[in-house]
């Protein structure tokens, strides 16, 4: 009976919460509201949508990735540091023997890039993590 009665509370509290009869805890303005795009591959506009996010980078580029093979990507990379824009790569080991790597390119540069030797495959979901502002 308590379970129940804290679910018919709960559920009511959200109900008056939608209706607007409840004040939210948090409200945030619409320019402070982060998005979400979602792009696919090949031929998808990820690349461009990487781009012009470099693009607009004022602070830092942490870039983790297994492969890193993307000539126009590794321009982008150089013109934010050429910004004064930190940027840091790391790589899987398998990047030091790849045919087609922007490894070389990029420690070229002048950009700060590292290849992970302690780890077996850098299989990683994150590739860019790029901030505007110095990060809290």
């Amino acid at each position: 009976m308590k379970s129940c009665m804290k679910i018919i509370v709960t559920l009511l509290f959200i109900m008056l919460l939608c209706l607007g009869a409840i004040p939210p805890i948090f409200t945030y303005s619409q320019e402070r509201c982060p998005s979400l795009e979602v792009y696919f591959s090949p031929h998808g506009g990820c690349t461009e949508a990487i781009i012009r996010e470099l693009n607009r980078a004022k602070n830092t580029v942490l870039v983790h990735a297994y492969s890193f093979t993307s000539a126009p990507i590794a321009k982008a990379l150089l013109n934010a540091h050429k910004r004064w824009v930190k940027v840091e790569v790391i790589l899987d080991k398998s990047q030091r023997t790849q045919k087609y790597s922007s490894t070389t390119f990029l420690y070229n540069s002048g950009i700060l890039t590292k290849i992970d030797v302690q780890h077996t495959i850098a299989h990683n979901i994150r590739l860019l993590q790029i901030h505007s502002s110095p990060p809290i």
